[in-house]
């Protein structure tokens, strides 16, 4: 069996492992990334992230052309879906974007070692190509990336053509006449949207009494109220128990939390959104003496080394938040501390996103765990309809939340719901990770009219003094 020597072999080429490939080569390391897919990009670019902005960004286009524009004079008459068309706009997107990363492996000299990828040691990955022989490659450093998968429930089948993840979810051949979605975290909320706006009955069902669970609870209440406007029907604090795929559609049964009497429900699809699980499937951990916790994700320190000398781990199959963003941070800092660097991530300043519209962003603690930790703090809110740019763009649903330290005035967490917000919360990112205060944050020139201004005036209401309310 053939073995090839590198400095370092990145298991999974999504967001994670693409950018731990790239950084190591900037700092001159020879690397190979291993990569079941022909397309780099991992879930994020080519079924997640990606595919799924560019569907809600020509949803949301097709909803204003039929809804939204006459009450800005501009009149669309015979508005159709060219859902075709839209697929491929999709698809045009992903290809780009994929293949701008092999362009940048080219650029950068990494080897992308396509296959399955199993630890045979401390030091040395097996490749499993789509054809022709194994390869062994071997390096005195490997990092584990290999992202996560979608988790499903017990009486749920999934067949990608009736009950579906995210990934049928975005491929979908026609727009469902009624789509349940079970859960109420951002992706079931967001493909939710996609085919609400395209024209279909959609119901969300979720376990837990309120919408997407970790944001804070204000921004929650009002998103629900919102997408209500919009459409959605809820059932909370209600779980499914089964389906059954027919040939006409899917049935349902219904289960209130805690118990008691069933409930059916029929629908033409449903939407299988209850999160994503670590993928480690087949990596050969026990062999190579990679420790997992109880929930089936990789430990690691500090520092991100596992239990196994020379194998670290970044990205989804490690704790903290699954996001590309946060992957992105952990595989620069990894990278850097095996080249004898100082590398670190600042995870109290990563913000989450829901693209809705509009839009949730969030970063910092919530109002709801500053009580509970018992955190002395100030917030200030300040409504987009008090805002000059909003009332132009007629945008006018939502707010923004700052919360900062009673004491000494840092900004300790900050909400947003409304047009732009996944824009928008980046400022308070900077301000946050900078360690600035909500007095500085109300003092630093903000252009008018413009949406940031509510940033500004958040801040100044911390301390009682926005401008315009």
């Amino acid at each position: 069996m053939a073995k090839q020597d590198y400095d370092l072999i990145v298991v999974g080429g999504g967001p994670g492992g693409y950018l731990a490939a790239i950084r190591a080569a900037q700092l001159g390391m020879k690397v190979a990334c291993v990569e079941e897919r022909e397309q780099l990009g991992g879930t994020c670019l080519n079924v997640g992230c990606i595919p799924s902005k560019a569907l809600l960004n020509s949803s949301e286009k097709f909803r204003e052309a039929q809804q939204s524009l006459k009450g800005y004079g501009v009149l669309c008459e015979g508005v159709a879906l060219d859902l075709a068309a839209m697929m491929e706009q999709k698809a045009k997107a992903v290809r780009t974007l994929t293949s701008g990363v092999a362009h940048l492996f080219r650029k950068h000299k990494i080897d992308h070692a396509r296959g399955r990828g199993r630890l045979l040691g401390r030091r040395q990955v097996e490749v499993r190509p789509p054809e022709g022989s194994p390869l062994v490659l071997q390096a005195p450093a490997i990092i584990l990336a290999t992202g996560s998968a979608p988790a499903s429930l017990p009486g749920l089948e999934i067949d990608e053509e009736r009950i579906v993840t995210s990934t049928g979810a975005l491929s979908l051949k026609q727009v469902p006449e009624h789509l349940v979605v079970v859960g109420g975290g951002y992706i079931g909320l967001e493909l939710g949207s996609v085919w609400g706006r395209l024209g279909a009955q959609v119901t969300c069902v979720e376990m837990l009494e309120r919408l997407a669970p970790g944001t804070d609870g204000e921004v929650a209440q009002l998103l629900q109220k919102v997408l209500e406007q919009q459409g959605f029907s809820f059932r909370l604090r209600t779980g499914v128990k089964a389906a059954r795929a027919t040939k006409k559609g899917v049935a349902l049964t219904l289960e209130q939390a805690g118990g008691g009497k069933g409930e059916s429900l029929t629908c033409s699809h449903v939407l299988v959104a209850v999160g994503r699980r670590p993928y480690t499937e087949g990596l050969g951990l026990d062999k190579a003496g990679v420790a997992l916790d109880g929930r089936g994700f990789i430990t690691i320190d500090r520092e991100f080394r596992t239990s196994a000398e020379g194998i670290f781990a970044i990205g989804d199959v490690v704790r903290q938040p699954m996001l590309a963003h946060k992957a992105y941070d952990e595989a620069t800092a990894c990278v850097e501390i095996i080249a004898g660097r100082r590398g670190y991530v600042h995870y109290d300043s990563i913000p989450a996103i829901i693209y809705t519209w509009p839009e949730v962003a969030g970063v910092g603690r919530t109002e709801e765990e500053l009580k509970q930790q018992g955190q002395a703090y100030r917030a200030g809110r300040f409504p987009f309809r008090a805002n000059s740019r909003a009332r132009c763009t007629g945008e006018l649903d939502g707010f923004v939340k700052i919360l900062a330290d009673a004491e000494s005035d840092l900004v300790l967490g900050a909400h947003i719901i409304g047009p732009d917000a996944g824009t928008m919360i980046h400022e308070i990112v900077a301000a946050m990770k900078f360690g600035a205060t909500a007095e500085e944050l109300g003092r630093m020139a903000h252009a008018h009219p413009t949406l940031s201004e509510a940033v500004r005036e958040a801040a100044l209401a911390v301390h009682g003094r926005a401008f315009h309310m």
